[in-house]
């Protein structure tokens, strides 16, 4: 509820009644569960993942392998644009065509069906999957198992700009 003498919600640990809680029960021995030796003391390990190259070593060697360092060349001023190539695999590109474009590769009408693969916002075509039907390819990239996929499929795979 809403405390009236400062007008702020209570959490749910001030609405639990005095007589439910825990250290109720823990009245009357001297550590309340923490152990004499120890002590309850607030961070002794430090907070967060303090002691990740001293006293939790261990831990982070062998559940996070890798955590510290660097790995590769860094690049002063990346451009994300330069690397921007969204990829489609081959088995997708008989996907891309419009139903009727689909119909028609089908009957065998108006020779090979194109696919550019920049319309449909993909710039590079990698090689997984399968494609049974000849077609023309037109992608910026193509990967060497995407382009001999096409090739054996019967049809041809084109660069543009």
């Amino acid at each position: 509820g809403i405390n009236a003498e400062y007008g702020t919600r209570r959490t749910r640990r001030e609405e639990m009644p005095t007589r439910f809680k825990k250290s109720r029960t823990k009245r009357g021995h001297v550590s309340m569960g923490h152990g004499r030796i120890g002590k309850h003391r607030k961070h002794p390990s430090g907070r967060g993942n303090a002691g990740g190259q001293h006293h939790h070593r261990i831990l982070f060697d062998k559940f996070h392998p890798g955590y510290f360092g660097k790995v590769g060349m860094r690049t002063f001023h990346y451009q994300a644009n330069r690397s921007f190539e969204p990829l489609v695999n081959v088995d997708a590109l008989w996907s891309l065509l419009p139903a009727e474009a689909q119909a028609k590769a089908d009957a065998g009408k108006d020779g090979l069906p194109v696919v550019d693969v920049t319309q449909y916002g993909f710039h590079k075509v990698l090689g997984k999957g399968h494609i049974t039907k000849p077609m023309i390819v037109k992608a910026k990239i193509f990967s060497q198992r995407a382009e001999k996929k096409v090739k054996e499929a019967g049809g041809v795979a084109v660069l543009i700009c």
